[in-house]
């Protein structure tokens, strides 16, 4: 059975991962799912992710981050899904819990944080928040 939202299963197993204290865990690899854990470690969320041949199929092995025994994550949740996109302009970007948390968009540009699109002045859809 094909997923339909592979993004919000790659945020769930981070979630479900961090919960368990796992050290990593592992998801299918795509180009997407790589750009959006490009941006997490850049912001910091995790330590890192890898590709893993080790398997039938390509995955993705992701590295998690915990800060005195908490995870780095606290909450991650997608914003636009298959039945329901959301499109922000980049002025309307949304901002998590004031700055402090990040919004993960896919712009022309690639996939960006909502910071570095304010600066690229670039809008796009609103896939997922994170803090």
């Amino acid at each position: 059975m094909a997923l339909t939202d592979p993004l919000g299963d790659m945020l769930t197993r981070i979630r479900n991962g961090q919960q368990a204290k796992k050290d990593s865990v592992l998801t299918p690899a795509s180009k997407l799912r790589a750009s959006v854990l490009e941006v997490l470690q850049r912001e910091g969320y995790i330590r890192g992710y890898s590709e893993d041949t080790s398997g039938k199929h390509k995955a993705l092995r992701i590295e998690l981050k915990y800060f005195e025994g908490e995870p780095a994550i606290k909450h991650v949740a997608r914003v636009s899904r298959p039945g329901r996109r959301i499109y922000s302009g980049a002025k309307d970007l949304p901002m998590v819990r004031n700055g402090l948390g990040i919004t993960i968009v896919s712009t022309p540009k690639g996939v960006l944080s909502d910071a570095e699109a304010r600066a690229k002045n670039v809008g796009g859809e609103v896939l997922a928040e994170v803090f």
